[in-house]
């Protein structure tokens, strides 16, 4: 009887420590279950909406939980890729729309291979460019129509050295001078120099008609032939029509634009540097961010600046003699939408689209107007922010350095080869990569409108 009391009571005192155990066990259970389960809420569900609307995604950005939020934070690491993977299907079908080419509609490039030889040259066609890279890039073009339409030879065009930037740079330092002399010897004889015999001939300097059609050309400047042998453009750009214009003339632009003004063997080479370095990060935008001092003198846009910040691009805009308009009003310029955005509203601009935090950004742009005052935003949202000084050495670009236009041909290199591009203002530097996207296979490119934008930021 002893011994069964004995064993009786050490089974109730045991009984207390079993039904601890398993209360603890229900509960640590419960507990990783819960943990799960919330983890696994911290992503989309397949059926979720990816591109809210623009205004009640800016709205929430505060507190944001939006999925772009929740993504692994960004590497500045080859592995970065593999953090967007994400186990969705919906998911993945939404984010490749966000980098999928439009179609090209049947159109393609429009330089033919049906050559005429040009008839005999009556002259010598003397160019100066002016502007920055872009500007004199379209200039040029132009120019080699004009030669072709007076029948004159080209002489390598003399650029601009007395802009905004005051670059020294030569042809020769920015493009292929070879083989643009050899790609156009179907349609117009180009030589370096005039010759020596000519050097100290009467030249007539005139500056040709904007937007002047054949007509013109045809009657005004090729009979002066008759008086001069070397004739001399002293401006380039926008000197031809875009329209009614024949059909040989518009593809030999072409020609010259995408064909024979190729950058410079070592320009060439370290774009597509810049670019495979860009690419082992991912898939990349080029942000052409036009929020530089010249553009925003030149246009009057204040909007976000301090007051000694717009007092100083006023000043500026009263200094630069050809920059007719120098009483600007900015409000009205930024309703109309002749505004270039700023940094911060690229950067809700951006999320709005689906873009997520991890996106690698090429920043295609000379030094952005009050530094990292005005990037916070941007660089907040999208912290993997690349340029030409983060992915190569100053060794590597030193030969590049002091020479605007050179610079920016390095941007137009990555902006070209970049899997979406999108410019903040509707410029010299973003008509031509976008031109150049297109004839390349239509390449996706995202021109805000900002008339738009801005009304939606009215209150902001």
């Amino acid at each position: 009887m002893g011994a069964a009391a004995a064993m009786t009571k050490r089974r109730r005192r045991a009984l207390p420590m079993v039904l601890r155990k398993l209360l603890t066990c229900a509960i640590c259970a419960v507990a990783l279950v819960a943990l799960l389960s919330g983890n696994v809420r911290v992503l989309p569900s397949p059926g979720a909406s990816f591109a809210p609307q623009f205004l009640k995604q800016y709205q929430r950005q505060g507190s944001e939980q939006s999925w772009t939020k929740e993504l692994v934070p960004p590497q500045f690491s080859k592995n970065s890729r593999s953090s967007r993977k994400i186990n969705s299907a919906a998911w993945n079908l939404d984010f490749d729309k966000l980098w999928k080419p439009p179609s090209n509609r049947d159109f393609v490039p429009c330089i033919s291979t049906n050559y005429t030889v040009p008839v005999a040259s009556q002259g010598y066609l003397l160019v100066h460019t002016n502007g920055g890279l872009n500007q004199m890039r379209a200039g040029i073009c132009d120019m080699v129509a004009v030669a072709r339409i007076i029948n004159a030879t080209l002489v390598i065009p003399d650029l601009d050295k007395r802009s905004f930037w005051h670059d020294s740079s030569n042809f020769s330092d920015i493009f292929d001078e070879e083989h643009f002399i050899s790609s156009l010897a179907n349609d117009v004889k180009v030589v370096k120099k005039l010759p020596k015999e000519l050097a100290k001939t009467t030249k007539l300097v005139k500056e040709f008609k904007s937007w002047s059609g054949m007509d013109y050309y045809h009657k005004e400047i090729a009979g002066m032939w008759e008086y001069y042998e070397v004739i001399r453009a002293s401006k380039s750009d926008s000197r031809l029509a875009n329209n009614n214009l024949p059909s040989a003339i518009q593809k030999l632009r072409c020609r010259a634009c995408y064909g024979a003004l190729r950058f410079a063997p070592r320009i060439e080479a370290m774009g597509k540097l810049l670019v495979e370095r860009m690419r082992s990060y991912g898939q990349y935008i080029a942000l052409h961010l036009r929020y530089e001092k010249d553009m925003l003198a030149f246009s009057g846009c204040t909007h976000g600046l301090s007051t000694a910040e717009a007092k100083e691009l006023q000043i500026i805009r009263q200094k630069t003699a050809h920059w007719k308009n120098k009483n600007i009003n900015s409000t009205e310029q930024r309703s109309k939408g002749y505004c270039p955005l700023t940094p911060k509203e690229v950067a809700i601009f951006l999320t709005a689209l689906g873009y997520p935090t991890n996106t690698p950004i090429y920043i295609a742009a000379g030094d952005i107007y009050g530094g990292d005052s005005h990037m916070t935003e941007l660089r907040s949202r999208y912290p993997m922010l690349m340029s030409k000084e983060k992915l190569a050495s100053v060794e590597e670009l030193e030969p590049f350095m002091n020479h605007a236009s050179q610079m920016a041909a390095l941007d137009y290199i990555v902006s070209v080869e970049s899997d979406v591009f999108i410019p903040s203002y509707s410029g010299n530097m973003a008509r031509a990569v976008g031109g150049h996207r297109r004839f390349l296979g239509h390449r996706k490119t995202i021109s805000p409108d900002r008339q738009q934008i801005f009304l939606s930021f009215r209150h902001t």
